[in-house]
């Protein structure tokens, strides 16, 4: 691990290195010492803001968290805007550039490709269009509030001044930051959604498997949810048929702190409109759902094949889609596979695309409490980064009132106003991904300017962008657009190329020209999630804050609540698309058939909720938000409830005969290493009878294992290797190459291989295919779906995944596969961490680097020096509630990353907990920039006061902004 923060002179002394550093890479220009540290912010003294009505107090404790005291919203945003670009317009501007798909004015024409793909998905014109439409004139004088104080501190400053990557940045170009906006803000919840947009790479991967897997195999690798062991977040409720309306199952009645009552209902009636089908979607390989009432009313299951194939469901009627499964060509495996390249160029701000993604949140009844009042612990499971995602910051009216509402703290974005997730004076809340299928993408036939829809040729809705590159000419791009969306197709060179064959049904048009691919998302459509974020902030009871999840339209996040009084809550927000029957959204659909539109959204009033349950407290990790009787089909994809289940599992035991959840408690939780694959694995690898005693002695290290992957285990180490190698013999090697990591380079049989292969001329038939996707995004994962599919394939020794042999009239099974794995993780693990089994840790496979979302990837290596940071070495894994995720794919290092975690105690909110992953500041040499990491490693939480009194008491800097 990195060595402990350095005292001020060792921390003078590296930045004179760093000085030194900086002058090579510059040329031999020197910076001096007061070069690197210009960007520090002020965090003591007076500083004069125009437009302030009155004086602002901003105190910082020892690890630089600021709390803002102003008496009136408008000097409260500006001055979180100032304190926002003090320690984080870098990061900002960067990140306005990327929702803008302008980040090669900032880094020149090696991103020219990634903005062309963020301009045809428009990120920034929604954004415009919510503000100037949607948001509430309250919100708009927040934003421009924020973005006014931005602006005061651009005004003071500028280059290295800034930060030190303007330095950096002003060796090759004369880049100079603009104004902030408003609308730089709201577009950066499109960012959020676009990271946590559901089930579109499930959509894309299904597609794909089609080209080497039959549909049963497909079905195979994405199991029905097993609700009978991992239970979901809501249980019992139900739609009323004739209001509409979801009904909760019986409340707990009195409870710790006060009385249960249901709230009132939230008025309005919901976003959708129309008629739905006649039955629920059937899964592919599953049954139908049970059939509704209402937009998605009637009875009996439909099951669905898609526009790329899928099973029917059990009972039900074949759909018209554009053909099965097995008929996947070519050119629809180029175009999706164009589109995966396309999006794996986006860098993932918030959260790598994967099975095992998401985030933790529960809370917990003061019945079942050691304080006799809530707790609330939320951990989102996102992309490591430095600095943080998050900022830490306390947001104070001095005196709270219909004016001036806010007495708020928690986790922030910097570059958007208000409290993402924290808690007020009253209530706190917490987010983690509900994983509704939010997106749908659509084939399109084209024929020059136009596209089929209903029978007729209907011309592309177009628009032109003009990328302006550092260093090089401006490029221009023509953004097509159908009835669904955006042609996102357009952005790959791979898709230029038509095949021979496309997958449709016999009444499907002419393939003549090939098929281009378009993109439905519901944060294309502008909505008012900037209102909800202030309506949250403000809200003082479970009624208030339903109605400011009402509001929340993307991404659709599952929320927990808890307030003062002593009741616990939750509610699904978002929205939700109802489909036409026979249209699951599982597949690519054809977008010349209007059946296949979306017929309506689910209205917020039937979305699922639940207040001061039974049971005493709500488990939310990514699992089933519903059972299977819920009338309106949320998604085919959700998580599988590894994470959950266990969650549920530790408080179940902690609560049992009586017992109380301490504070302590809640914070273990949050760091538990046991691993859910290992308890089932462990068994059958310790009964194969392995003859060779150097591959024993590492087997041994099994016997005995407690199953928590500690980052000085030994055993972790190794069995995450056999998992590794176990996913890679049974169903790595058998997928497309487009799901394989790049580079890694096969002997397969031919992909149209549909007859038996000749040997005429002496050869074996087979020929060799290298993967093509990043090691982040390849298949398998290893996530909790990946532990559902071996789990139901474990008791049986003969099933076909468990062949790996490619000779014809040879099988192999399970042992055989378990066996090579058990070889195979031993001489991996040898050549990564050497042959003295004793030596061997999770944690030093299982490493963490933190590194600059920009000049920390890619820029030459001295400057990576700069503002990169680790490595970490972590316990947990993938599918653990310490969810520090690796792709089994790919190799071991840490890939997302509980972001943050917080621990809130609603009997003394001077008592509850928080931590950053890295710390408050973004200049790479101020003593707040990884100041909270390593205790972010060991799972030490800080304390997180938050009264006035409390706060005073840990202050250690004042700075007082004047008008």
């Amino acid at each position: 691990m990195p060595a402990k923060k350095k005292p001020r002179r060792a921390r003078l002394l590296v930045i004179a290195v760093v000085v030194l550093l900086v002058a090579a890479i510059g040329g031999g220009s020197f910076w001096s010492v007061s070069t690197v540290r210009a960007s520090f912010p002020q965090t003591a003294g007076t500083v004069k803001i125009d437009g302030l009505s009155g004086e602002v107090q901003v105190k910082r404790d020892a690890n630089g968290i600021p709390q803002v005291y102003a008496d009136s919203t408008d000097d409260l945003f500006r001055a979180q805007g100032y304190v926002h670009a003090q320690d984080r317009f870098w990061e900002m501007d960067v990140r306005r550039h990327l929702t803008g798909g302008r980040l090669s004015e900032m880094f020149g024409e090696d991103q020219v490709e990634t903005d062309a793909f963020l301009r045809t998905l428009g990120w920034r014109r929604v954004a415009q269009q919510e503000y100037e439409t949607k948001l509430s004139a309250r919100t708009k004088d927040y934003l421009k509030a924020y973005s006014a104080g931005v602006n005061a501190y651009l005004k003071e400053r500028s280059g290295a001044e800034l930060s030190l990557e303007y330095a950096v940045l002003g060796i090759t170009t004369d880049y100079e930051p603009e104004p902030w906006t408003p609308v730089d803000s709201v577009a950066w919840l499109k960012a959020m959604a676009w990271d946590l947009r559901g089930n579109m790479q499930d959509e894309i991967d299904r597609a794909l498997m089609t080209s080497r897997l039959s549909d049963k195999q497909v079905a195979d690798l994405y199991p029905s949810y097993p609700y009978r062991r991992n239970k979901p977040i809501v249980e019992g409720g139900s739609v009323d048929q004739l209001s509409k309306e979801y009904v909760p199952a019986a409340e707990e009645g009195e409870g710790a702190g006060g009385t249960a009552g249901q709230p009132g209902a939230v008025g309005g009636t919901g976003d959708g409109t129309g008629t739905g089908g006649t039955g629920a979607v059937g899964g592919a390989g599953g049954t139908g759902a049970v059939g509704g009432t209402g937009a998605v009313g009637g009875t009996g299951a439909v099951g669905g094949t898609g526009a790329v194939g899928g099973t029917t469901g059990t009972g039900g009627t074949t759909g018209t889609g554009a053909g099965t499964s097995s008929q996947a060509s070519p050119y629809v495996q180029s175009q999706l596979s164009g589109l995966a390249d396309a999006m794996d160029a986006v860098p993932a701000l918030l959260g790598a695309s994967g099975s095992g993604v998401g985030s933790n949140s529960w809370v917990v009844s003061g019945a079942h409490t050691t304080t006799g009042k809530p707790m609330l612990a939320n951990d989102p499971h996102l992309s490591p980064q430095l600095p943080s995602l998050w900022y830490q910051m306390g947001l104070h009216c001095r005196t709270v009132s219909a004016e001036c509402p806010y007495d708020v703290a928690g986790y922030t974005f910097s570059g958007m106003p208000g409290v993402v997730i924290g808690h007020n004076q009253s209530i706190s809340w917490g987010f983690t991904n509900l994983g509704a299928d939010v997106t749908d993408l659509y084939l399109e036939k084209v024929t020059a300017g136009t596209y089929l829809y209903n029978g007729r040729q209907v011309p592309f809705t177009t628009r032109q962008e003009t990328i302006e590159v550092a260093g090089g000419k401006s490029r221009k791009i023509t953004v097509r657009s159908t009835r669904n969306g955006p042609i996102v197709s357009d952005r790959s060179d791979e898709l230029k190329n038509v095949g021979k064959d496309a997958p449709v049904g016999d009444s499907a048009p002419d393939r003549k020209d090939g098929y281009a691919v378009s993109l439905r998302w519901t944060a294309l459509t502008p909505g008012n999630t900037m209102d909800a974020v202030f309506e949250m902030n403000a809200a003082t009871d479970f009624a208030g804050f339903r109605k400011a999840a009402r509001n929340f339209a993307v991404p659709a996040q599952n929320l927990v609540y808890a307030d003062v009084k002593g009741n616990i809550g939750y509610q699904a927000p978002g929205r939700v698309p109802v489909r036409a029957e026979g249209h699951d959204g599982s597949w690519p659909a054809p977008g010349w058939d209007p059946k296949y539109r979306w017929v309506s959204y689910i209205p917020f009033k039937s979305l699922p909720w639940e207040y001061n349950p039974k049971r005493g407290y709500i488990v939310t990790a990514n699992q089933a938000v519903v059972d299977r009787d819920y009338p309106y089909p949320l998604t085919t994809d959700w998580g599988y409830g590894a994470r959950s289940q266990r969650i549920n599992d530790l408080i179940e035991s902690k609560i049992e005969d009586g017992g109380k959840i301490s504070m302590g408690d809640m914070q273990s939780m949050q760091t538990d290493n046991s691993s859910e694959m290992a308890k089932l694995l462990v068994p059958y690898l310790l009964k194969i009878d392995v003859k060779d005693k150097y591959v024993r002695d590492a087997q041994d290290l099994l016997q005995g294992w407690d199953f928590d992957q500690d980052a000085d285990s030994a055993a972790a180490a190794y069995f995450n290797a056999v998992w590794r190698n176990v996913l890679k013999l049974a169903f790595g090697n058998k997928m497309p190459k487009e799901l394989r990591v790049k580079g890694q380079c096969l002997r397969v049989l031919p992909a149209d291989a549909s007859a038996p292969v000749d040997d005429l001329d002496g050869g074996d038939g087979l020929v060799r295919e290298c993967g093509m996707r990043s090691g982040d995004q390849a298949q398998p994962d290893g996530g909790d779906r990946w532990f559902e599919t071996v789990r139901k394939i474990l008791p049986d020794e003969d099933n076909e995944w468990w062949n790996t042999s490619l000779e014809e009239g040879v099988t192999t099974d399970r042992d055989h596969v378990l066996a090579q794995a058990l070889e195979n993780a031993r001489y991996e693990l040898t050549s990564k961490l050497g042959k003295d089994i004793t030596t061997w840790s999770w944690g030093r496979l299982h490493r963490l680097e933190l590194e600059n979302q920009t000049l920390g990837k890619g820029a030459p290596d001295l400057v990576q020096r700069l503002f990169n940071r680790g490595p970490y070495e972590l316990g947990g894994g993938e599918a653990t509630v310490n969810a520090t995720g690796w792709n089994a794919a790919g190799g071991y290092r840490v890939v997302w990353v509980p972001s943050m975690r917080m621990v809130v105690n609603l009997d003394d909110f001077d008592k509850s907990r928080w931590i950053n992953l890295t710390g408050a500041s973004g200049h790479a040499f101020d003593s707040t920039y990884t100041d909270q990491t390593e205790k972010w490693v060991k799972g030490e939480l800080l304390p997180w006061r938050f009264t006035k009194e409390a706060v005073a008491e840990r202050t250690e800097n004042t700075l007082t902004l004047k008008p």
